[in-house]
């Protein structure tokens, strides 16, 4: 939800179109987030930056996409495109409406005057707005849009105008103007009164700092400053050399780069710093620093710079149209990834690292909790049922903001596993915190290193399902599957009663991957499904046991994607409400397999087709009795029963994906949704 992406350059000579063209860059890595209109500010003016100074700062913000936005800026009249800068800051945003439509105005930057003497970018929402609004307006501030994120900049202008030492910095102004907003945030600051310098901050939204330079860096560690460790404001003004991160020898020149996502930082630098709730950093004089309000028991002195392990490659489309059409079909490799290291298939063990340490403290445990949102949500729900069988543990599986809502009890004995993509989800943050205070041992299940929720989790495992752009999940979800069924084994592994069941299951592992390939094959086919199907208007998908969640998953990401009515329904409740609308006219999908549900789902055919209806078909191959009760069938090859349902939500992605290209949509940005979920 929203990006945020800044660039300084310090001694690097940089001309007007390189900067403008990096700052469209950056947005257009982060448009798989969610967005609805975009903008940038940078300096203005065409006189050359030397003589000037205190440069104005321009804003250029259009609705729409950020091809909208580069066409703007292309129309603008009068701008010198070949100035040069050795110092510059240049801050970009795409934006996804809270509060305020989709428009110019409402579009970020948001600026404290028409002056633009403050600007800010920001992910997130500021719950107290209104309040500081009304304070504002009251000293006779105007205000110009509907946003939040206004009162921010307006703020900042206000405690520059009312500073009572000339020689507050910029990042002490951001220490003020942040200690009074509430709610989750991140945010990045440019002013003409400091020119070239940017801070940004973060408090429950993802920012992190990329750090690109020709020489070596001082230290592969940023020291963290406290103000309440260091007397009065004058000792803020200590050496660069004892408290900044910098380069070192006598060439200081220096790239940074603010990102509210790697994705964006990659094709630059794979150094990167991520910052933590409440740090403020600030770059001036080509110097880095992070600052902190007070320290807190047990916090970090320091924060990292991290080699990121990510490939540009990894981002791009490549021969595929779509970024959730490649990633459908990386899904045989990003299971291998899965696995890879943690399953041995010769002497059938299981190994996670990450929850090495804490093994014995989850084998004592009352019981285990599985917290996520949406496809996350579903990856538990799917392994819910094998969870139990092996690990002989009650398993609960909650929606994160029902669980908050409900503010359900938590014990010291429970396992709290949180699933997220990302690991910046806000509801799934919370209720890691939530349950930290109440002393569970936390677990993380994300795709994204240094993320949020990988850092405040105990412990954890990553799925390395690579980078997922499209903003309906595909190949993570079949990789947290993986990841859980994992988990199960590795719970299970000292049981003798068990080996010939958990022998099967690893088998089936080790031959999924050519499994899922043959499942693609059938993409052609399912095209074809797709052109009968795309001009309904509602779609039902039934099935149970292990099935359940993919029927859930399945209604998910036709309606992310194609905007129709979808809905999973449980097989066993038919009778109980959804059997009143099927008739003949109502598209039915039903997952059948030769499981221990096999009798019963076949009940379920027989009473959708006495009303009627001709199903479509997701059933085993040679499963000739439940073919001819069926108008179309999708043969699957078998499995284990536990793992077969991850060959069954393939067919519904792919049918998800081509449904929704013969309707015209925007596969990869579906409309009014985000990547990573970062507000409540």
């Amino acid at each position: 939800m929203c990006g945020i992406f800044a660039y300084i350059n310090y001694l690097v000579p940089r001309d007007r179109k390189f900067i403008l063209d990096c700052l469209i860059k950056g947005l257009q890595r982060l448009e798989y987030r969610g967005y609805d209109s975009a903008g940038i500010a940078f300096d203005g003016g065409n006189e050359s930056p030397d003589v000037i100074k205190k440069p104005e700062t321009k804003i250029v913000k259009k609705k729409g996409k950020v091809r909208a936005l580069e066409e703007e800026l292309t129309c603008e009249k009068d701008m010198k495109l070949d100035i040069e800068y050795d110092i510059h800051c240049g801050i970009a945003h795409t934006r996804w409406a809270t509060h305020g439509a989709p428009c110019a105005i409402n579009s970020h930057p948001q600026r404290s005057d028409v002056n633009n003497e403050f600007v800010v970018v920001h992910n997130g929402i500021v719950t107290n707005y209104r309040d500081i609004k009304k304070v504002l307006e009251s000293k006779d501030y105007v205000f110009e849009s509907e946003t939040d994120t206004e009162v921010i900049a307006k703020l900042c202008k206000y405690v520059y105008d009312h500073r009572e030492n000339e020689d507050m910095s910029f990042r002490e102004l951001v220490e003020v103007v942040i200690a009074q907003l509430e709610g989750a945030f991140a945010l990045c600051f440019k002013s003409i009164h400091y020119p070239s310098q940017c801070v940004g901050t973060r408090r429950g939204s993802p920012l992190l700092i990329g750090v690109k330079t020709k020489g070596n860096l001082s230290s592969n560690f940023v020291p963290i400053l406290y103000r309440d460790n260091r007397g009065t404001d004058s000792a803020f003004k200590r050496s660069f050399s004892t408290t900044d991160f910098e380069v070192s020898g006598d060439i200081k020149a220096a790239e940074y780069f603010f990102a509210s996502d790697a994705s964006a930082i990659i094709e630059h630098t794979n150094r990167v710093i991520y910052l933590e709730d409440d740090d403020v950093a600030a770059v001036m004089d080509g110097c880095l620093s992070i600052h902190r309000m007070k320290k807190e028991e047990g916090e970090s002195m320091s924060r990292e710079v991290q080699t990121l392990k990510m490939e540009i490659q990894q981002i791009m489309k490549g021969n595929y149209q779509y970024f959730m059409q490649k990633e459908i079909f990386e899904q045989p490799e990003s299971v291998i990834n899965t696995m890879r290291g943690r399953v041995n298939f010769k002497d059938k063990e299981v190994i996670l690292g990450g929850l090495q340490d804490h093994l014995s403290e989850i084998h004592r445990c009352r019981r285990l909790l599985f917290i996520a949102c949406g496809t996350s949500y579903h990856s538990a729900i799917a392994t819910r049922q094998l969870l139990e069988e092996l690990t002989e543990l009650p398993v609960v599986v909650e929606l994160a903001s029902d669980f908050l809502d409900r503010r359900t009890p938590i014990f010291r004995d429970d396992i709290c596993f949180f699933i997220s993509q990302s690991g910046e989800t806000a509801d799934t943050l919370n209720a890691l915190r939530y349950c930290k205070k109440r002393g569970a041992l936390t677990v993380g299940i994300t795709n994204t290193v240094g993320s949020s929720i990988s850092r405040e989790t105990t412990c954890g495992v990553h799925i390395n399902a690579g980078p997922e752009i499209g903003v309906a999940s595909t190949k993570a979800y079949t990789s947290q599957f993986i990841s859980l069924v994992m988990f199960g084994l590795v719970m299970n592994q000292d049981r003798i009663s068990t080996r010939s069941r958990r022998n099967e299951i690893i088998e089936a592992l080790e031959n999924l991957p050519n499994l899922i390939k043959e499942v693609l094959e059938m993409d052609e086919d399912i095209k074809k499904l797709a052109e009968e199907l795309y001009e309904q208007k509602s779609i039902l998908l039934m099935g149970r046991g292990f099935n359940y969640a993919t029927c859930l998953e399945g209604a998910l990401k036709i309606k992310e994607l194609t905007y129709l009515h979808s809905e999973g329904i449980l097989a066993g409740e038919l009778k109980h409400g959804p059997l009143a609308l099927v008739d003949k006219a109502m598209p039915v999908i039903m997952i059948i397999m030769k499981d221990s549900m096999y009798t019963k789902c076949q009940n379920a055919l027989h009473e959708v087709t006495a009303r009627g209806c001709a199903p479509i078909l997701i059933c085993q191959k040679g499963d000739k009795e439940s073919q001819s009760k069926a108008s179309r069938v999708i043969e699957l090859p078998g499995t284990v029963d536990c793992l077969q349902g991850i060959l069954c939500v393939i067919p519904l992605q792919l049918l998800a994906f081509h449904t929704a290209v013969l309707r015209g949509y925007d596969v990869d940005c579906p409309r009014n949704l985000a990547k990573s979920v970062t507000v409540e």
